[in-house]
């Protein structure tokens, strides 16, 4: 796309899917030059590779789970103490790493960030957004009978997924994603209260085996993430790469197609639909967990299969079965004016059909979908569009992982459609693309967006 004159803003690539095959190592040059390792696990010819999962023999060195310039959290050393022998507890055994986080007993003091306490609505502010409520809710809108969920206050534990793949050496290679996951990662640190011990990074400058974000890696790291999370907890979800679509195979897409993603080594693994995101990452999730998920990438605007989809004003999106009806009402009178009568039929025969795959597609993404737990989408396109990967400020970063991090600078304190409009304002004047708000149940989108 064109760039955008005076304000820092240069075209990029598409994350549209699947990236093309990898240059050939003699046609082209060569593959893309090694990029510098963050991390010191450096396997030597003698020293096996890791076993099965993501456990190390002790007497192999811990690879950092933090990635980039960070080094692990500096602990102040402790004097031993005078008899150990009667503080056995004090010493408990050492487990093999395993590349994950180690699970954090307290959540300890986090820096100032906004909460539904500090919301100026319940300072008498009653203009601001109003705080979630702390009482279970009764679905609507169609839903299925009989459940109730529960949002998420965001107090408890956190923990954070975030992946970005360059595909170095292959065409379509993207330059920003693995920026997008180091601005994210310190967003969520200085702002919300994340820590780096609490944070999986996968990103394809890694040397570390496990930190690569191979198909398998990225299936692991989703079952991390949601392990053990309960009411209260917020976990945080970030892919900043390649999307693409494949044929919907269980008929709860109403356009007929899946949406993907794809791992670095997806052409020897395949790629990652949505329902086995959904399947991982929502379904097992208990009332008043939050998941917060940004996609960057293209077609992601259902990356999550998440069925309440919510417009700029804060409406519930519903299959448009007017647009349909308009579409074949106008393919049959081009038909008839041309004295194609088999065409008339055709395009009436055509809508009803498409009509009501959608309308059932529709409905069965809302029986089978919904969730009682508290999970957030914001993806950076509608299904059938790009999202762009721009040069911002003289930096490679995809266009909707910096519209997040801006808009929120600017107010931290927004309801769920004041952000989406946010994000969309911030992307309006320079690229196409629509950033899309969905939702795992039913939604007041006027309330605090949390997290």
């Amino acid at each position: 796309m064109s760039g955008y004159p005076g304000q820092g803003y240069q075209g990029g690539y598409r994350r549209s899917g699947p990236p093309p095959q990898p240059y050939p190592p003699q046609a082209q040059g060569g593959y893309y030059p090694p990029q510098p390792s963050y991390n010191t696990y450096q396997p030597g010819p003698s020293q096996p590779p890791p076993g099965p999962g993501y456990g190390y023999s002790p007497q192999q060195p811990s690879p950092q789970p933090y990635g980039y310039n960070h080094p692990p959290p500096q602990q102040p050393l402790q004097p031993p103490p005078q008899h150990p022998q009667q503080h056995p507890q004090q010493h408990p055994p050492q487990q093999p790493y395993n590349g994950y986080p180690p699970p954090q007993p307290s959540y300890g003091n986090r820096p100032a960030m906004p909460t539904v306490h500090s919301n100026a609505y319940v300072h008498g502010n009653h203009n601001a957004p109003a705080p979630p409520p702390t009482t279970p809710q009764q679905f609507g809108h169609g839903a299925p009978n009989n459940y109730s969920y529960q949002y998420s206050n965001c107090t408890g534990r956190r923990k954070a997924l975030l992946i970005g793949i360059n595909y170095f050496g292959q065409r379509g290679q993207l330059r920003g994603c693995i920026n997008d996951v180091k601005n994210m990662s310190a967003y969520l640190v200085e702002n919300f209260g994340y820590k780096r011990e609490d944070m999986v990074i996968l990103t394809d400058d890694q040397q570390n085996p496990m930190s690569q974000p191979t198909k398998q890696n990225l299936l692991r790291a989703m079952h991390w993430l949601v392990k053990d999370a309960r009411p209260n907890d917020s976990l945080f979800f970030h892919y900043s790469g390649h999307g693409g679509q494949t044929k919907d195979l269980d008929g709860d897409e109403d356009d007929g197609y899946d949406e993907v993603i794809y791992p670095v080594d997806f052409r020897q693994t395949g790629h990652i639909t949505d329902d086995e995101m959904h399947r991982i990452m929502v379904k097992p999730l208990v009332p008043g967990v939050r998941l917060t998920a940004i996609f960057d990438s293209c077609h992601s605007g259902t990356a999550l299969d998440l069925p309440y989809i919510y417009n700029t004003q804060g409406i519930l999106k519903q299959p448009n079965l007017a647009k349909e009806a308009g579409q074949g009402l106008l393919g049959a009178i081009t038909s008839y004016s041309q004295g194609d009568l088999g065409g008339v039929a055709s395009n009436i025969m055509g809508f009803f059909k498409k009509a009501t795959n959608g309308e059932e597609a529709y409905n069965r993404a809302i029986a089978t979908k919904t969730s009682p737990a508290d999970v957030i989408m914001l993806s950076g396109s509608k299904d059938d569009q790009t999202s762009a990967d721009a040069t911002i400020a003289a930096q490679a970063t995809g266009a909707m992982s910096w519209a997040f991090i801006t808009s929120l600078k600017k107010n931290p304190q927004q309801s769920y459609v004041q952000l989406l409009n946010s994000i969309r304002d911030e992307l309006a004047t320079k690229y196409t693309q629509k950033p899309q708000l969905s939702c795992s149940h039913p939604l007041n989108t006027d309330l605090l967006f949390v997290m």
